[in-house]
């Protein structure tokens, strides 16, 4: 089974770290900035009705200020809002019947919504993306498409809208506002990100096209912040139902949290819930969050 991703705080004496202690052990520091940081998280449902019980679970346990939601799989007025209400959070959405299906919580205040579909293409109809500006920060939750099998009109589709994403997420670049774009990418940025590269070099998350549209999105300006706080460690955010994939740690990376430049100095920690993929009925993603600090 996955050794759980330890919380790593930039501010902690580097001390803690030489010694190879746990931070999450230190709970006094993180909470010492509770008024002065805010926890985001994104977290691929895999249906919201079918797994809110572990929804709210981690939600209580896990607290974070700010949620992005993917997979809702289902129609907007079937959305749970009176149980995402009692929990403690606002909410926007854009559900859609089945499948896909995004959604932004906000623990303090409501999400102030900016748009709920990516600019591009008035004729596509997936609920894929929603914005909202939270505590001054834009938050952009995304659910890029699968695109397999590959090649083929999924891929192809996938490819079009990863495009549309990269030309969206330059104007926001160029807005000079705190932006943070989060959720499942459906892409194995490097090698390093999926269990086993030799076995995925055909799928549609990590053919080369899909990795290069991925290069070309951070090379805008872009910080991963995981990979930031983790550079060289494999972590994994999704592992498959099938063939005890998790109690084998045999995982993609593909839940991403990508920041601004306003982030460079305000990243505070970061990592994998990787508890509540061992959860009854949970999904194949594990929540992903960072902390940063408020400007």
């Amino acid at each position: 089974m996955p050794k759980e991703v330890y919380l790593r705080h930039i501010r902690l004496p580097a001390v803690l770290f030489a010694f190879g202690v746990p931070v999450k052990k230190f709970k006094f520091a993180a909470s010492s900035f509770k008024n002065h940081f805010m926890k985001i998280a994104t977290y691929n449902v895999n249906g919201i009705n079918a797994r809110l019980p572990v929804l709210l679970r981690w939600l209580e346990e896990a607290k974070p200020d700010v949620v992005c939601l993917q997979e809702l799989k289902a129609p907007t007025e079937k959305i749970p809002e009176q149980a995402i209400k009692d929990a403690g959070y606002h909410a926007i959405w854009h559900g859609q019947k089945s499948w896909n299906g995004v959604a932004i919580l906000s623990r303090n205040q409501p999400p102030e919504e900016i748009c709920r579909v990516l600019p591009g293409d008035a004729e596509d109809l997936h609920s894929r993306y929603i914005e909202a500006k939270v505590n001054n920060i834009i938050i952009g939750c995304l659910y890029l498409p699968n695109g397999n099998p590959a090649p083929g009109p999924k891929f192809d589709y996938k490819l079009q809208w990863f495009e549309r994403f990269i030309q969206h997420a330059s104007g926001l670049l160029a807005s000079d506002i705190p932006v943070i774009l989060t959720g499942d990418f459906n892409a194995i940025p490097t090698e390093i990100d999926v269990y086993k590269p030799e076995r995925w070099v055909n799928d549609a998350l990590f053919r080369p096209e899909t990795r290069a549209y991925f290069k070309m999105l951070t090379e805008q300006g872009w910080t991963d912040a995981i990979r930031k706080l983790y550079p060289d460690e494999v972590i994994y955010t999704y592992f498959d139902f099938f063939r005890n994939a998790f109690e084998r740690n045999a995982g993609l990376r593909i839940d991403h949290f990508l920041l601004s430049s306003h982030f460079d100095n305000r990243l505070l920690a970061g990592g994998v819930n990787l508890n509540v993929r061992a959860w009854e009925k949970t999904s194949d993603h594990a929540p992903v969050w960072i902390e940063v600090a408020e400007g």
